[in-house]
């Protein structure tokens, strides 16, 4: 595990940031922060294990479970909080991951830790999002409340549910926050992390074009930023691709054994998806 000297304090029993508690004695945890409007089951379609990593679904206040809780309002308060809340869970080697704008509360909770000199990610995963010095910036910070619905209601669709009155005003006043969260949150300058960066594009994504993922590099540990290209469109990510998730494995892949890589290419044979050639990888220096 990168960095930090602080002893985690001792473990809650229950976790309201995870959707279960971590299993004491994983090897490694992946960190998987939400897509926006959502919560923890952004990750439904995940897998438990990733890479020989567990997967830990990170619920925020003001959604799902916690939709009686006030929402945390901006990156720098969510990271505070998440920080304080995942410390007893950051007692061995730990990634982080986050899609749209799940990868500026990945990023922020990085900064957090770096600053409260806390155990480090050895890797952290973003999709889909520009570098935090190149935003405030996406479709969905522009849209209005009306194109906010049909949002919801598309993201509904894609993850499996039935949309209803209820569903799509709870989602309303869930992805309004989240996208004012993301309107508030401004860099000016780059931010370089003692961490690897390994940024994530598609394809095929409307929303964010694979090559602006390049300025991820200056926040990278230096030598240590990856950028790779896969198929698939914006919300490819959420069905948990056996590309994307052999990408992950590759990344994890010191902690991976071979019940791991049978289990991908059981995913991959399922959904007859096969691993496509990476069409843009880049190592950078980072600044």
């Amino acid at each position: 595990m990168a960095g930090g000297t602080a002893e985690p304090p001792a473990r809650p029993r229950t976790e309201p940031w995870l959707s279960r508690t971590p299993a004491p004695d994983a090897t490694a945890r992946l960190f998987c922060f939400p897509y926006p409007g959502l919560g923890a089951s952004t990750y439904r379609h995940w897998p438990d294990r990733v890479g020989g990593a567990e997967l830990c679904r990170v619920q925020p206040p003001g959604r799902e479970a916690r939709r009686g809780e006030e929402h945390y309002g901006t990156y720098e308060a969510f990271a505070a909080r998440a920080a304080d809340a995942l410390l007893p869970w950051l007692d061995r080697p730990f990634a982080l991951l986050g899609h749209s704008t799940g990868a500026l509360q990945a990023f922020a909770l990085t900064v957090r830790l770096v600053r409260r000199q806390l155990p480090l990610p050895a890797r952290l995963f973003v999709s889909s999002q520009v570098a935090p010095h190149h935003g405030p910036w996406g479709p969905l910070l522009r849209m209005t409340d009306a194109q906010l619905v049909t949002e919801i209601g598309r993201l509904t669709r894609v993850m499996g549910g039935a949309e209803s009155l209820a569903t799509l005003t709870a989602g309303l006043r869930v992805l309004r926050a989240d996208v004012t969260a993301a309107q508030r949150y401004s860099v000016q300058l780059p931010v370089p992390l003692p961490v690897g960066v390994h940024a994530i594009g598609w394809r095929d994504d409307d929303q964010v074009a694979p090559e602006r993922m390049a300025g991820w590099a200056a926040c990278s540990a230096r030598g240590a930023f990856r950028r790779v290209t896969l198929p698939g469109g914006h919300h490819a990510f959420l069905d948990a691709p056996p590309p994307l998730l052999a990408e992950l494995a590759h990344e994890l892949g010191e902690f991976t054994d071979d019940s791991d890589r049978h289990h991908i290419d059981e995913l991959s044979q399922r959904r007859t998806v096969a691993r496509p050639e990476v069409t843009h990888r880049s190592r950078a220096a980072g600044a």
